[in-house]
């Protein structure tokens, strides 16, 4: 009797769209903890980024990490910035704005409409989709948060 082998490979990658060209996306972040990659972000001013609430869920320090399209190149050179501050809506809403001292966006026509609350622990599953947070209803909260 023979044992068998089962090996699983997981396709992770962009379901139904295109890559990004390279740097073609300056306000996408990576939010890290100890270096590794918790969440998205997005820049919603100099100072400011604009993220689900779940990504800090106790006391993590959290650095944002901008300027990569590839986390594996050695050719990269990004910026990564302490965390200074973070403002989670008071309405139970997924959603926290990180001040810096210097949950990824749903984009449509150039302009961030939605903020992925939650999905499948493997990015881009084409059998379980992502939930987004329209953040259009916050508007109000995320220009009095960031100023």
């Amino acid at each position: 009797m023979g044992i068998s082998l089962l090996s699983a490979s997981v396709n992770v990658g962009i379901v139904n769209g295109t890559e990004a060209q390279p740097h073609s996306r300056p306000y996408m972040v990576s939010i890290q903890e100890n270096g590794v990659h918790v969440c998205g972000g997005f820049l919603i001013s100099d100072e400011s980024v604009l993220t689900a609430a779940h990504c800090r869920e106790k006391n993590e320090i959290l650095t944002v990490v901008a300027g990569v399209q590839d986390f594996s190149s050695t050719k990269e050179k990004p910026v990564k910035i302490e965390v200074m501050s973070y403002n989670k809506h008071q309405n139970k809403a997924d959603l926290m704005i990180l001040k810096e001292d210097s949950g990824g966006p749903l984009v449509c026509d150039n302009t961030a409409v939605g903020v992925t609350s939650f999905g499948d622990k493997i990015c881009n599953n084409p059998n379980r989709s992502n939930v987004y947070i329209d953040i259009s209803q916050f508007a109000q909260w995320i220009n009095h948060t960031k100023s």
